[in-house]
């Protein structure tokens, strides 16, 4: 990377594919700078970095907070962004209230799109530039009880997809990372939020419950979407989208060759709907 590497900044990093993303993008001599939301949130960072034995700084960041983003992006100046932060909204539309489908579009929409929008200034002085936006298979495909999750992702992609071809003409590249189920502290927080709900979708969390223990042995490892980020970071000409994992090729294909009548009841049967 020269004397002067290049500075990264990673959203999300303390865990899961936000902590692999600082430690993977450092060991390919990136200047990385990963977001966290309190001081006791940047120790895991420090000593994944320390083990790895390599560089990343972290700045505290709400991502959700537009006065601080502008504020960090700005100091730093980053020539690539990695959206990675969000959390589980798991739960049937009827049962989602507005405040938390809010809560989803601001965290794992708006937000990426801010960040990116504020980098872009300081990608275009510079002369190139780099937008990861981690997504999800769920920016290509929708299955009951995720549905305000989806709606963010697939909002995402889509102002992925114009913003992609608005700055291509400036050196700047806006990639896609879809991942099928990945082994993250998310799948806590999905068991949370089935648990907490109580509605006549009764039976349907309680097979998605087990639905989400049954998929444990398949889960793509959080190091594999980082490497997978390092290649859309490194790549002289990174592809628009990358899938992660055989769970989403599969999916991703149900979807574009089947009649949407036998995509949707091969997504019911499973939760009795």
């Amino acid at each position: 990377m020269g004397a002067d590497p290049k500075t990264v900044l990673v959203t999300g990093a303390n865990s899961g594919i936000g902590l692999a993303t600082v430690v993977e993008l450092a060991g390919r001599g990136f200047d990385v700078v990963g977001t966290v939301r309190s001081r006791a949130k940047a120790r895991p960072v420090r000593d994944a970095a320390r083990e790895a034995g390599v560089e990343v700084r972290t700045v505290l960041l709400d991502v959700t907070d537009a006065a601080s983003c502008k504020r960090v992006v700005d100091r730093i100046r980053p020539f690539g962004l990695v959206n990675n932060a969000g959390t589980s909204f798991t739960g049937a539309v009827e049962d989602v209230g507005d405040a938390e489908a809010r809560a989803a579009l601001e965290t794992m929409a708006l937000a990426p799109v801010r960040l990116a929008r504020l980098a872009l200034p300081h990608m275009r002085e510079a002369g190139e530039g780099r937008v990861v936006n981690i997504s999800s298979i769920y920016g290509r495909t929708s299955t009951p009880l995720t549905g305000w999750y989806q709606a963010a992702k697939q909002a995402l992609e889509g102002v992925s997809d114009a913003l992609r071809i608005e700055v291509a003409g400036d050196g700047i590249h806006v990639v896609l990372v879809e991942p099928g189920a990945v082994e993250t502290a998310l799948w806590n927080a999905a068991n949370d939020d089935l648990e907490r709900r109580s509605s006549r979708y009764e039976e349907a969390y309680r097979r998605a419950k087990r639905g989400i223990e049954l998929t444990q042995p398949i889960r793509a490892s959080a190091q594999q979407v980082a490497r997978v980020v390092g290649t859309a970071m490194t790549a002289r000409a990174p592809r628009p989208r990358y899938l992660v994992g055989w769970d989403a090729q599969w999916a991703a294909a149900l979807d574009r060759l089947a009649p949407t009548w036998v995509s949707d009841r091969v997504k019911r049967l499973p939760l009795g709907l």
